[in-house]
Order: C-alpha cells, then structure tokens, then sequence
C-alpha cells in the first residue's frame, strides 16, 4: 500500500499532546499561532502521504483557531498553497481581507505566504476532519495573479472539475491500500493535475492549462463517466466521447498508450465487478443473470462466454471455488 505517516496524540500522556500537535503542523505546514480549548487533552489523528509533488494529509482533531500573523509570515513563508476539504465540522477562513464560512465537503485555498485565520469547528460529540494537500507554488501552471482570487473562496466539490477532484481525493483516504509505493508519483502528478483543472474551471481560464494537463484531467473526467455508468448497457465509446464533446477519434486517441482498447477498458471493469459480486458471500443468494445484468450484460449467453473466456471457468464455477457451494 501507499506508505504513510501516521500520528495518534492518544498515544502520549495529555499533557503532552497540544504542544506535540502544534510542532507537527508547524513542521508539515509553517509556523502559527493554534489555540483550542481542548489544550489539556488534546484528541487528534494525522496521516499524511508523501506523493512526489504534494503531500496529502488526513486529520482529525477538536475545534482550534490558527493564526498566521505578518510577523509570522516574515519570519518564515514557505511557497506554498494548501488545499483543503473539510469532511466533519466547518471552517471560518480569512485572508487577503476575504472572510469566508465554509461547510462540509466545500474545498477551501490559502496560501501560507500570506497573513491568515483559520478556525475549525467540530460537530458536537465529533471530531473535525479534513483532507489537505499541500503544493507547491511552481507546481501549480497557473500565474499567482489568478490564482489570488480564489483564495479563502470556497470551491464546490460536487460538481465539474471540483467533483472529480473530491472523488479522487477521497478514494486515495479511504483505500491507500489499493496502490504500491512505486505509484506514488503518478498519483500525486494526477492529483495535481486534477486540483489545476479544478482552479482553472473557477476561474474560467481552462484553455490556457498546459495540454498534457488537460489531457490527463479529460481522462480522469472519462475514467470516472465509465465507472459511474458501467450499469448501462448502451455505454459505449461513442456514448462517452458524445458526453464529453469530443470525437470518437479523440477519445481513442487519449487512451491509445494503455495496452487495451477504451470498449476493452469498460469491459473489464465490468467483468471485474461481476467477479467481486460472485466472490461475496452478502450476494450468494442473487442468481448469476442478475449480476451479470446489473453490471451491464443483459445477455446471459454471452456474459457466460466472455467470463469462460477471461477467467478460464464459467460464473457458476467461479462461484463456487470461492464460496464453496
């Protein structure tokens, strides 16, 4: 799985928690003034993982303000944004004279070269939580100019480029496992991209995004239309190169380097849901055809023959091999 760093103030005696969660963010981010009522025992969680460019953390803790003065900025002012999604409680941002409330599941933008106040606001009985990128200023192909305006701005992330972005982001929290150490760069160069995407949408300049940046997030964007549709049996690649405006040309030119086809891609992805659904036991008792129809092969015959074919066994006995009966 991806490696991680993780931190548990649970794990120390009380007295010493604040003061060693304060260290750390100052160390992961820069400097700040953190101040909670919940300083004498102070509960909280962070996971961070290294992903080349960025680094993306997982946290959790009490309701806190920050405060990154001027004099704190002069002392030390690394370049650098982060870019965070409050998943439990709500955030109050301030900076560049902009006050901002932001709810859940609402990205947030600062830049740590410049003054700010944050407070997190846990939900009663609960922990505040987020996730949080952070990146570097000559990582991102957009002038600072632009990206200025969208500072302490809250960013949907339910829908365009936003959504993908939430959806990618929380599939790398939720199953670091699913990925090797060795794609940590490629994740953190998508990530990137995508959170590029996202900020260009918002402001309305996505044309002048670096081509292979918007080639990846167009793909990113495809990859996900295909997994949130693979239900439909007229999905097809003309259907998805019409929803994303584009020809069917194009669209196959953007996958031309995996080693199949974008029709074997979407074929595969169902079959692989089908196996997983076979091998659960929670769905022993739903007959084969249903399976097969729910994942978008209404035919029987042929969704028979096309898993012989891939898995050398039919449903049925792949069924039973892993259930045993």
């Amino acid at each position: 799985m991806l490696s991680s760093i993780e931190i548990d103030t649970k794990l120390l005696p009380p007295s010493e928690r604040f003061d060693f969660w304060h260290s750390l963010i100052e160390e992961q981010t820069a400097p700040a003034h953190i101040s909670s009522a919940h300083v004498n025992n102070f509960v909280a969680y962070a996971r961070a993982f290294d992903l080349g460019a960025v680094t993306m953390q997982d946290l959790r803790y009490p309701t806190l303000d920050s405060t990154r003065s001027a004099r704190l900025v002069r002392q030390s002012a690394p370049e650098l944004y982060q870019l965070g999604l409050p998943t439990v409680g709500e955030s109050r941002l301030i900076q560049d004279r902009r006050e901002t409330a932001v709810k859940e599941s609402e990205f947030t933008f600062l830049d740590f070269t410049r003054p700010h106040v944050a407070r997190q606001v846990a939900n009663s009985g609960e922990l505040a939580a987020a996730t949080t990128v952070m990146i570097p200023h000559s990582a991102l192909p957009l002038s600072p100019d632009r990206i200025r305006r969208l500072i302490a701005a809250p960013i949907s992330s339910t829908h365009g480029m936003g959504a993908l972005l939430a959806q990618f982001v929380r599939q790398l929290r939720a199953h670091p496992e699913q990925y090797q150490p060795s794609e940590a760069l490629q994740l953190g160069n998508t990530l990137l991209d995508l959170v590029s995407a996202t900020l260009a949408q918002q402001l309305d300049v996505e044309r002048t995004l670096p081509a292979e940046v918007q080639q990846q997030a167009l793909r990113v964007s495809v990859l996900s239309f295909i997994e949130q549709n693979l239900s439909d049996s007229d999905l097809t690649p003309s259907a998805i190169a019409a929803a994303h405006h584009i020809s069917l040309r194009s669209l196959h030119r953007l996958f031309e380097a995996e080693p199949t086809t974008v029709a074997g891609m979407i074929r595969h992805r169902r079959l692989d849901h089908c196996r997983r659904d076979l091998s659960n036991p929670l769905a022993a008792h739903q007959p084969v055809y249903a399976i097969a129809a729910r994942w978008g092969f209404p035919d029987k015959a042929h969704f028979t023959r096309l898993f012989r074919f891939t898995y050398g066994m039919s449903p049925q006995e792949y069924r039973f091999s892993v259930q045993g009966g």
